[in-house]
């Protein structure tokens, strides 16, 4: 057939109807539904002409709207045979199909669409060509298989669909009886040439016969595993009947038997020993052996294992309780003197309801192993959990029996694993709990470490309440920062500061050396250490507030020296402050010290970090400029406000300070803070810039050997900052004489240990003019 036959003999103009999910063909009869206002505009207007009508398929069925662009240009001519109205404005139609047709044209498309449409007419032949014939046999062969497997499809249609003689007409009456997507019903409408529409058909019939293969097989595997699993049943029920008639059954009541009597001896309350028993009970109504028997026999487990009524006997003993303390900790005085109180009380009152200890101090700082020696003094069971990322409210109050796998939330498994109800219990990290769509632990945990509530703690797994009033809860953070509010109100924060280096010595030395080399397999005579060396690693090898990196360096020595005993047969390894290198490396800190001559703009600040104290060397300098005030290393919002008032004050003080008033418009102001890639923010350097600041515009010096901290305000008073101990201890080690302080942190002071109070110098401060008159070389 050439391309000038396929081409329409007759245009005719008629309305169009785009048609949503559902595709018409030639000599195809159908009905339909139609609701939208221009489709029956169009059908109203087809009935008034000459009943023939346009329909086209759209490309996208869920529009309501359609333009030209939304419906496929290559649709069917049909004639109306029949319609009906049905209630809510919606007609049924009922259509044959005619010929192909194309848009040619849209002549308009309110209130209709209306199209003129070329016509387009079926190659008629005399004889069939062979590949037309092999093409309809092959046909007509895949659909008869198609129908076969096809458990939707009937079969009795495939004589009448054999009987058509004409080839395109029967690639379109296979193609209506398929249950394909419209895109390929489409591709098959649009191939005009008969040929190729027959080619088009078989690919189609090849794919879907392959994927009904594909689904009768899985459906096959499926029926299978179903029927194994009903063998399954039939056989168990079988074994179950043999149990009965061989009198295995017994082993079952025997054991429903026990758990009963260990239900009445653990003389739980009513209303539990009620639920409890009556969970007994059902499992001899069901089939032990059946899932639900096995959730049963779990509850029933979970329940009898809790201690109820299991008490370790207190040890009141506060002589002996603060023997133990002192024996396994050095120093942390707030914290012992805290639990010899608790003890004293309880000793007193006999009242187990009392506070929860929070433990809030950097890592490393023995939180998690004081609460270990509290359980110890008291002779109490220990039990830990650590909050660190738990996201899931179930892991504090467990999972429903709904769920399978459920079990009981960890505070339940764990006072189980204790075999007491009243353990002294440790939640590490409770500032690092998190909150999900899984709910939020932290508000669970607000009941547990209630003393007003936690006397009835419901698990959702055991669904009665237990008793935790008798739990001593103790938690550890780093921060209180990311606490949640309510649950930090429900605690009485106990700060762990960081060792300072006389007790970090201290520590080493009773405890980290004797450890280490225990753990190594030496001998105390086979390793020399001094105290000089602990200092060095203390100071030049670690840079914390706790112990962790101190007992790492002492270990990493005791490796070498083993390794040296074996190896050259020593007896003895002597560590000296002039070897440790050889055994750890180079030094890797360094802390200021301060020495040379004073000097002008440049003032020593206290600082507290995460790891302690350090002294914080501001500079400044001033040049000649046009105002501006310069601040570099890497300072914070906070500083760099600070700064700012600092300039401010000096501008209202210029007479009195002997500086030139107009300092500010003719000079700039260069503020400088060494170790740029570091950090540094805060409210406690206030006092330092400003000195430093009026020492660079009198050319005055500052003394080296004077120390200060503290914030100031616009009318230059000094307010108070914390971290008082760490930073005195800071200037101590680096070799400061006086320190100024703000007044108001004048108790802060009594912290500091004696030793330190005796070697340094304080002066309480409550303005600038008194900072000066310590700092400035007069």
């Amino acid at each position: 057939m050439t391309e000038d036959n396929k081409k329409m003999e007759i245009e005719e103009i008629m309305p169009m109807i785009p048609l949503r999910g559902l595709s018409i063909f030639p000599s195809m009869v159908l009905h339909f539904d139609i609701g939208r206002e221009k489709s029956i505009s169009a059908l109203e207007k087809a009935m008034m002409m000459n009943q023939m009508v346009f329909l086209t398929t759209q490309m996208n069925p869920d529009m309501d709207l359609p333009t030209q662009d939304d419906f496929y240009q290559i649709g069917t001519i049909a004639k109306i045979k029949q319609m009906l109205r049905l209630p809510g404005d919606t007609i049924r139609v009922l259509v044959e199909g005619i010929s192909r047709g194309k848009i040619e044209d849209y002549i308009f498309e309110v209130p209709y669409f209306k199209c003129k449409v070329a016509i387009i007419k079926e190659e008629e032949y005399d004889k069939l060509p062979p590949r037309i014939v092999a093409l309809m046999r092959t046909v007509l062969t895949s659909f008869e298989e198609y129908l076969a497997i096809n458990p939707k499809a009937a079969e009795e249609i495939f004589p009448s669909v054999a009987s058509v003689e004409h080839p395109g007409r029967l690639a379109d009456v296979i193609t209506s009886h398929l249950d394909i997507k419209i895109e390929e019903k489409q591709e098959i409408l649009e191939a005009f040439d008969i040929e190729r529409r027959l080619e088009i058909l078989s690919a189609i019939l090849h794919k879907e016969i392959e994927i009904l293969n594909i689904e009768h097989a899985i459906t096959s595997k499926v029926r299978t595993q179903i029927n194994k699993s009903q063998r399954e049943y039939y056989l168990k029920e079988q074994l179950r009947v043999i149990q009965e008639e061989l009198g295995e059954e017994v082993e079952i009541e025997d054991e429903i038997n026990d758990w009963l009597k260990q239900l009445k001896k653990l003389k739980l309350p009513s209303a539990i020993s009620k639920k409890v028993e009556k969970e007994i009970k059902r499992l001899t109504k069901i089939q032990p052996a059946s899932a639900e028997g096995g959730v049963i026999r779990t509850y029933v487990e979970w329940i009898l294992a809790l201690p109820w009524n299991k008490t370790s006997k207190d040890n009141l003993d506060i002589t002996a309780a603060e023997t133990i303390l002192n024996e396994d900790h050095y120093g942390l005085d707030k914290v012992k003197e805290r639990i010899l109180e608790f003890l004293a009380v309880m000793q007193l009152s006999k009242s187990m309801k009392g506070s929860i200890l929070c433990l809030v101090g950097p890592p490393g700082t023995g939180k998690t192993s004081i609460a270990k020696s509290i359980a110890r003094s008291m002779n109490r069971n220990f039990v830990r959990m650590s909050l660190g990322g738990v996201r899931d409210e179930a892991e504090i109050r467990g999972h429903r029996r709904t769920y399978i796998g459920a079990i009981p939330g960890r505070i339940i498994s764990a006072i189980k694993d204790s075999g007491t109800n009243n353990p002294v219990f440790l939640f590490d990290e409770v500032d690092k709990i998190g909150a999900d769509f899984r709910g939020d632990p932290a508000s669970a945990l607000l009941e547990v470490l209630d003393p007003e509530q936690n006397k009835e703690f419901t698990d959702h797994y055991l669904e009665i309440p237990f008793d935790l009033s008798k739990v001593m809860f103790i938690t550890t953070a780093n921060t209180t920062e990311t606490i949640p509010r309510p649950l930090l109100d429900r605690m009485e924060v106990i700060q762990v500061a960081g060792y300072t280096e006389e007790e970090k010595v201290k520590i080493a030395e009773r405890y980290l050396v004797p450890k280490k080399i225990k753990e190594h397999g030496l001998k105390n005579e086979n390793l020399s250490i001094s105290e000089p060396v602990i200092r060095t690693i203390i100071n030049n090898y670690t840079r914390e507030s706790g112990v962790r990196n101190l007992e790492r360096e002492i270990a990493n020595v005791c490796r070498k020296v083993a390794r040296q005993i074996v190896e050259e047969k020593k007896q003895t390894v002597t560590i000296s402050t002039a070897n440790i290198e050889k055994f750890i490396g180079k030094k890797r800190y360094h802390y200021d010290k301060i020495e040379g001559e004073n000097e002008i703009g440049v003032t020593t600040g206290l600082a507290w970090t995460i790891v302690g104290g350090d002294t914080l060397s501001i500079e400044t300098t001033v040049v000649p400029g046009t105002g501006k005030l310069v601040l570099t290393g890497q300072l914070g919002e906070i500083m760099q406000e600070s700064a700012k008032a600092g300039i401010s004050y000096i501008r209202s003080r210029t007479e009195a300070l002997s500086i030139s008033e107009n300092f500010y418009k003719e000079c700039d102001i260069h503020i400088h803070i060494p170790e740029g890639a570091t950090p540094k923010d805060g409210p406690s350097a206030g006092v330092t810039m400003c000195t430093s600041v009026i020492s660079a515009l009198t050319e005055i010096p500052v003394r080296k050997d004077v120390a200060m901290t503290g914030e100031i305000t616009l009318r230059g008073k000094v307010l108070p900052v914390g971290g008082i101990r760490e930073k005195v201890l800071a200037a101590h080690r680096a070799g400061i004489r006086k320190v100024l302080l703000p007044r108001d942190n004048q108790v802060d002071i009594e912290e500091i240990p004696a030793n330190i109070r005796r070697r340094l110098e304080f002066v309480l401060i409550d303005n600038i003019d008194q900072v000066l008159e310590e700092t400035l070389v007069k």
